[in-house]
Formats: structure tokens, sequence, C-alpha cells
């Protein structure tokens, strides 16, 4: 049944990939919605399910903040060092530091691996539910479903941003979509301690609110600073908060 249920989420992370790809002629309104679709996901999803299933506390702050953080750190050091890494290289960012805004394409592919990552714990959420109940089951598949049309709308869209061809946009979109089915297939061989769910949420949500804060919202202001932009922002934290709280 959870199998079954994440087909559910398959599709409409396709369906949101499909739509940021068919909106390309309104790339800022497109980024904006995205940036807020991130923004919404980290600050009312992925970081308060990690402070609840992480626990602890390292002097003082919780341990789900300390990887929050990290994370956020990490993403920029990344980023930074595959940069440097490019223009010593003499890659084509150096020949022309204009295109793809100087963007390594390798950090558009990076994160949208972690999406990938998390559309599998999604999987493995709706797995552990069903194993608890079917009305568990049926809440969380809901939720999951619901926000995995912004999974595959963010996936596609971070993938193109950083300057990788259409095929490996394409590419990433079908692996965040099979994600959920395969993680809701592994529940039933094994589970992951809530402990460990919790650290793996906070850092992803830190690297997830740095692409957002740094790399998503500043492209999409930077050509067209038009308040349709902004209000597409708006638009995709309330949408989070919908479904969240439709969710619970």
């Amino acid at each position: 049944m959870a199998v079954f249920v994440a087909l559910g989420a398959f599709l409409m992370t396709l369906a949101g990939g499909w739509t940021a790809q068919r909106v390309t002629d309104r790339r800022h309104l497109v980024l904006g919605l995205a940036g807020g679709l991130m923004l919404g996901v980290v600050g009312l999803d992925l970081l308060p399910e990690a402070l609840e299933a992480a626990g602890t506390e390292v002097f003082g702050v919780p341990a789900a903040l300390l990887l929050f953080v990290a994370g956020f750190l990490v993403a920029h050091m990344v980023e930074r060092l595959l940069a440097g890494r490019q223009a010593a290289h003499g890659g084509e960012e150096a020949a022309d530091p204009a295109a793809h805004g100087g963007r390594v394409p390798e950090v558009g592919l990076t994160a949208a691996a972690a999406m990938v990552g998390h559309s599998a714990m999604d999987g493995v959420a709706i797995g552990a539910a069903f194993q608890v109940g079917g009305g568990m089951g049926t809440a969380v598949a809901l939720a999951v479903i619901a926000h995995d049309f912004a999974d595959g709308f963010n996936t596609y869209t971070i993938t193109s941003l950083y300057g990788n061809a259409r095929r490996r946009a394409i590419a990433m979109l079908v692996a965040d979509a099979a994600a959920p089915v395969v993680g809701a297939a592994s529940t039933l061989f094994f589970t992951i301690p809530e402990r460990l769910l919790g650290a793996y949420l906070g850092f992803f949500g830190g690297a997830l609110l740095y692409l957002a804060a740094a790399e998503i919202l500043p492209e999409a202001h930077h050509e067209h600073p038009a308040r349709s932009t902004l209000l597409c922002t708006v638009a995709g934290v309330a949408f989070i908060w919908l479904v969240v709280g439709i969710a619970d």
C-alpha cells in the first residue's frame, strides 16, 4: 500500500518539474516562486521536524540547529571551492564570467541530488507511517504528495539555473520522482533511527536555505525586480504553509 501511494508522489513530482520547464519565458517568476517554496519547506516543514526528531542539545543548542548552520556553511564552501577549482583550470566560467552568472554546474547537480535524497526520505516516512496504521499512513502520504510538486519544481529549477543541460535537469527530475517509491519500498527491509533522520533534515534544511537566499532569490530579482516576482515568492511560502497546516 505504501509503495502504491508513493506512486502519487512520483506523478506529482513530475508535474512540478513539467510546470517549471514550460514557463521558462517567465523565468524570473519561476525563480521567485521556487525561492518561496524552498524557504517555506525549510522554515515550516524541515526545521520543525528536525527539531522534534533530533531532540538532543550540544552546549545548550539543539543538535538540529547546529546541523542546520553546518548545512548552510557546507553549501557555501562547496560552491566557492568548485568555482575556484573551475577558474583555476581555465574552465568555461573563467573564460566567460558572465555565463550562467558565474555558477558551476556541479553545484546544481549536488543540490538536486540532495533533493533526491530528501524525496527518498519522504518515501521512507510514508512507509513508516503505514507501519503504524492506515490513518497515519494516509495523512503522511497526502502531505508528501502535496509538497512533492514543489520538490519537482525546485529540482528542475536548481539544476537548470546552474547551467546544466536540459537532459540533465530532466534526469534529476526523474530521479527525484522515483525516490519516494524507492524510499517507501525500503521500509520493507529497514527503518531509519529518528535522531539520525532529524540530523539529516537539519543539515539538508541549512543547505537548501543557502541556495534559496544566496542564489535563487537574488537571481529572480536581478533582471526583473518586479512586484509580481515578490508576490510569487510570498505565494510559494503560503502554499507550503497551507500544505503543512492541512497535514497537521
